[in-house]
Formats: C-alpha cells, sequence, structure tokens
C-alpha cells in the first residue's frame, strides 16, 4: 500500500518540469501553426504541406536547443499525393539535414510507423504522448526520447508534429538538477523505464525494479494537462497528478514531473542499508 506525503522533491520535479515543458510548448505552437494553415486552406499535400514544416523544424535544430530531430508524420492516406508521409529534419554537424524514408509499403525495407509508440499512443488517446528513451537506429543510432502530438483538421488527425532529444543531452541540463535530491536519485518514464539517473549503474532505458513502483507510476486520481479528460480511456493506466509525491513501502519516494509523465524516484540510503 502506498501513502501520500509532502516531500522536498516536489521543487526539484518542478525544475525537471520546466526544462521538458519548453519543449512541450515548442511542440503545441507547431501543430497549431500546422492546423492553422490548413484551415486557411493550404492543401493537403505534401508538396504544400512540407514547407511549412521546414519553416519551424529546421530552426529548431539550430543552436544549443536540446531537440536533435523534429518534423510532421502524416496519417496514412491523409495527403492526396502521398499515401505515407514523412518530413523530418536531423541536426548535424553543419546543416540540418532531411530523413531519407522509404514510403512504398511493397518496399522490404518499408517500415509500418503507425505501429510505433510515439504515433501509436497520441492517435488513441488525442494527446501529446513522451516515447522512450528508446535506441533510435533510424534517425539517431542512439538513446533518444521522443514527444508527439496530434494535428487535426474538423476533429480528423491528419498527422503528428513533435520532435526527438537525446539523452545524453537531457542528462546534461538534468543531472546537477537531480544531484540535488540526494545520491540516488532517477528520473523514468511511466513505465519505470530510467531516462537518467545520479547512480551511474542505472543506464537509460534500464527499468527500476522496486517493490510498488509500477503500481505508483500507473495510478493516476485526474486527468493532467496533456490528456483531455474527454480522451481518457478507463482502461488505461492513469499517472499521479502533477506534483503528487508517494512513498513506496521499501523507502523511497516517487515525484510526478508536472505534466510530463516523468517521474522522481528517489531512494533514501540509510533505508536502504537497514
Amino acid at each position: 500500500m502506498t501513502t501520500v506525503i509532502t516531500h522536498p522533491g516536489v521543487a526539484i520535479a518542478e525544475r525537471v518540469a520546466e526544462t521538458i515543458d519548453g519543449i512541450f510548448a515548442t511542440i503545441d505552437g507547431w501543430r497549431d501553426i500546422v492546423e492553422s494553415r490548413l484551415a486557411e486552406g493550404l492543401p493537403l499535400t505534401a508538396e504544400a504541406v512540407d514547407p511549412v514544416v521546414a519553416s519551424f523544424a529546421v530552426p529548431a535544430l539550430t543552436g544549443d536547443a536540446l531537440i536533435t530531430g523534429s518534423g510532421f508524420v502524416a496519417s496514412p492516406g491523409a495527403l492526396t499525393d502521398a499515401a505515407w508521409h514523412l518530413a523530418w529534419w536531423l541536426r548535424g554537424t553543419g546543416e540540418p539535414t532531411r530523413l531519407a524514408t522509404i514510403d512504398d509499403p511493397s518496399h522490404e525495407q518499408f517500415r509500418d510507423y503507425t505501429a510505433l509508440e510515439w504515433w501509436r499512443v497520441p492517435a488513441r488517446t488525442g494527446a501529446r504522448h513522451l516515447t522512450g528513451p528508446y535506441v533510435d537506429y533510424v534517425c539517431t543510432d542512439d538513446y533518444t526520447v521522443t514527444i508527439t502530438t496530434p494535428v487535426r483538421v474538423g476533429g480528423a488527425m491528419v498527422g503528428i508534429v513533435g520532435a526527438d532529444a537525446l539523452v545524453d543531452r537531457l542528462e546534461r541540463e538534468l543531472l546537477p538538477v537531480l544531484r540535488a535530491a540526494g545520491p540516488d536519485t532517477a528520473l523514468v518514464n511511466a513505465s519505470a523505464r530510467v531516462v537518467t539517473a545520479t547512480d551511474a549503474g542505472r543506464e537509460p532505458g534500464s527499468i527500476l525494479r522496486l517493490e510498488g513502483l509500477a503500481d505508483a507510476l500507473a495510478s493516476r486520481p485526474a486527468g493532467n494537462g496533456s490528456t483531455p479528460l474527454e480522451s481518457i480511456d478507463a482502461s488505461v493506466p492513469r499517472r499521479a497528478a502533477a506534483g503528487t509525491v508517494i512513498a513506496l513501502p521499501g523507502g523511497a519516494t516517487v515525484v510526478t514531473c508536472g505534466d510530463t509523465s516523468l517521474s522522481l524516484v528517489i531512494q533514501d540510503p540509510q533505508a536502504s542499508a537497514r
């Protein structure tokens, strides 16, 4: 059984959320741009949509931003001139480059992106989603998190906009913050996979196994800002509300990081030694 308590880790979780929220706000802005242009009569064609996407996706990959990949992925059949289509750019050593893709379903190397989590979950929930960390063999060949949100026309999803962020770049931003919470602090996703941790032995993408952790991450008494309440399915696990703090049986504490689907797991070295 878990117990809801107050904890100073909330302030640290808020600082983590601020970092991720910056990417969220950027992606929400991209969605608004595409939806606005389509509402104004922009044709639903790759020829028309791609320059609009490039106008925000390419600049996002310059400078010191956390984003390493960005763009738009169309719903199959949504564009009249391309049954399957990705307009995605990658950060490189020079100028951003467009991802080369195979859009012919009959090709042996074609990959159905609608089966992937970064597509599947937003399509099901109608809400923004953070996927990962996972090794992105297509774009970066490194541990990555991907944030995606649906683009709609007349209530129908015509695609998603999104961004990739390399875990090692996130670590540079977040590890100093996590260390303030304690010597054994991990940032995990909703599936208990480690994004980064103060303990170097906890590798990104590994599952943190603690008694009660899975239940704590799956629980949520109410909707959060990324998931409209009307789109919440009772069969889908619900995450703890933003700022919720949960004490686990072994002495660890879980603190949700705002509206990000991420959580801090802070372990007490004295409790683990007992």
